[in-house]
């Protein structure tokens, strides 16, 4: 069977600064049509960054969708799309964390929630070289915390955290240096 859907119009209904809401009508497989409602949004990027002693950096932020302070690694969106996921994903570290990495090794990219939007986050991780001076933006406030991998792990299968990006990029950081 096919499964492909054709996009019959297109109305944008809201274009925003992070994202932007779009109506479709399309024709469904079987002929029938349907509405479909799409966030669209530039991409994001996060990083696992490890310190020599093992540590994650993890930021925690305020998030207003959920009105409760989260724990995450440092991540962002893309905002210049001509400049490559792994350029944003250092300058989101050094941000929000004000850690400079290296040994960047990419753990690859997800749709973050494929049913209403086209968001895809690229993930990485990084050892740590050094820490300069935080440069976050006007509107950011975050508190940088370090974890150890093991631990994070751990609270990543307890559901201590619930950020899909983080809980992703822990379990991949944590199987990459099992496997080295």
């Amino acid at each position: 069977m096919k499964l492909e859907e054709k996009t019959l119009s297109s109305k944008t209904l809201y274009d925003g600064k992070i994202v932007r809401l779009e109506i479709d009508d399309v024709e469904l497989p079987n002929g029938g049509s349907a509405v479909r409602e799409v966030i669209k949004h530039p991409a994001g990027v996060a990083v696992a960054a490890l310190t020599s002693d093992n540590e994650l950096l993890f930021v925690r932020q305020f998030r207003y969708p959920f009105r409760e302070v989260v724990l995450e690694i440092p991540a962002g969106k893309i905002d210049d799309k001509s400049t490559p996921p792994l350029e944003n994903a250092k300058r989101e570290l050094l941000e929000e964390t004000g850690a400079v990495g290296f040994n960047y090794v990419p753990l690859g990219a997800f749709y973050v929630s494929p049913g209403f939007t086209d968001e895809v986050d690229f993930l990485y991780m990084c050892r740590v070289d050094h820490f300069e001076e935080q440069r976050l933006d006007e509107d950011e406030f975050v508190n940088v915390e370090r974890i150890p991998l093991d631990k994070a792990v751990e609270m990543a299968l307890n559901n201590m955290i619930p950020d899909g990006k983080t809980q992703t990029a822990i379990l991949k950081t944590a199987l990459l240096l099992k496997n080295v």
